[in-house]
């Protein structure tokens, strides 16, 4: 309550009130609420801005943990074959893409590469001479990440980012603990790149191993295309999928999925879906924000060649589907994009 105090003159009396001391316990925990919703806020800005991207996960592979225990790490790299020249300055960001054949890795990576600083190199390790051991492929890494290596993706002196694309069966797997020792140890971001409905990787595959003979396109060999008339003219060839493996085959991709995810668990990454990218283009946004890049709108000439019902596209469609019916499996018979 307030205090009144009542003040008598000689010729008139006044009266003053006067204001009660607040308790200093009071104050200190306006104080502590004050700095405690401070740091919560900074908390949520630095996570977001450092690319804590947590991506729903399927049945398709265990959910990782996303250890991002730390920061995108920035370099100043100094290649011996060429000048940074005014972008000596211009930190640059370490990625590579992990992923399996016929996942959408060549669609991503040229969306990647239609950033202007962002230098994807391609699957750098189909050549077995670059990971014939643990020390070619350290050497190949290093001229990667040092930016001298030159494709046609380089954007050399101002990029801000520089990676490539590792298929899990290119040395990756059998080599994972001196390359995730050398992921951590230089800051390499991980970009796990998978496909949420494998027997849809499974057409794609043998659809593109019997193009490599038959070479559908006027003589030509194409894994992928630019136009609607050659997807259009690929997907015509209908594969017979081995019914009997099937399902131990769908496990075997699982696995391997899973594999790899427990190897580089203590890496910095994330895990994109190609489905994901196809129908929810905020997870660009996102993987660009894990990279600490600037968000652009990034685009790509590839053409998708097999779309809709996977009824339209297996020859021994009858018998897949029976096989799969009633089991884990049934949910890969449906359309999911």
């Amino acid at each position: 309550m307030a205090e009144f105090i009542c003040l008598f003159g000689k010729d008139s009396a006044a009266i003053v009130i006067k204001q009660p001391k607040k308790s200093p316990l009071f104050l200190r925990m306006i104080v502590l609420v004050f700095a405690m919703v401070c740091g919560l806020y900074i908390c949520s800005v630095c996570l977001n801005q450092f690319g804590f991207v947590n991506f729903q996960t399927s049945q398709l592979v265990p959910t990782p943990s996303h250890s991002l225990h730390f920061v995108t790490r920035i370099h100043y790299p100094q290649p011996q074959t060429f000048n940074r020249a005014e972008c000596g300055n211009n930190p640059v960001r370490y990625f590579a893409i992990l992923s399996m054949q016929r996942s959408g890795s060549g669609w991503f990576e040229t969306l990647l590469n239609s950033h202007s600083n962002v230098s994807s190199n391609g699957e750098i390790f189909s050549v077995l001479d670059r990971r014939k051991n643990i020390s070619s492929i350290i050497q190949t890494l290093d001229r990667v990440y040092n930016l001298d290596w030159f494709t046609s993706a380089s954007k050399n002196e101002c990029s801000a980012a520089i990676g490539f694309k590792w298929m899990l069966n290119q040395g990756l797997l059998d080599n994972h603990e001196d390359i995730v020792d050398y992921f951590n140890r230089r800051g390499v971001s991980a970009i796990f790149l998978f496909r949420r409905n494998p027997l849809r990787r499974m057409v794609s595959v043998l659809a593109n191993s019997y193009d490599r003979y038959a070479k559908l396109l006027n003589g030509t060999h194409k894994s992928h295309v630019h136009s609607p008339e050659e997807a259009e003219a690929l997907s015509r060839y209908k594969p017979v999928i081995n019914s009997t493996s099937l399902i131990h085959d769908l496990q075997e991709t699982e696995n391997l999925a899973g594999k790899a995810l427990e190897y580089f668990n203590t890496t910095r990454h994330i895990v994109v879906f190609y489905e994901d990218l196809v129908t929810n283009r905020t997870t660009l946004k996102q993987v660009q924000e894990f990279l600490n890049i600037p968000v652009k709108a990034l685009s790509s000439r590839q053409v998708k060649i097999h779309r809709g019902d996977l009824s339209d596209h297996i020859k021994n469609w009858e018998d897949i589907n029976k096989t799969l019916n009633g089991t884990e499996y049934e949910k890969y018979l449906r359309a999911d994009y």
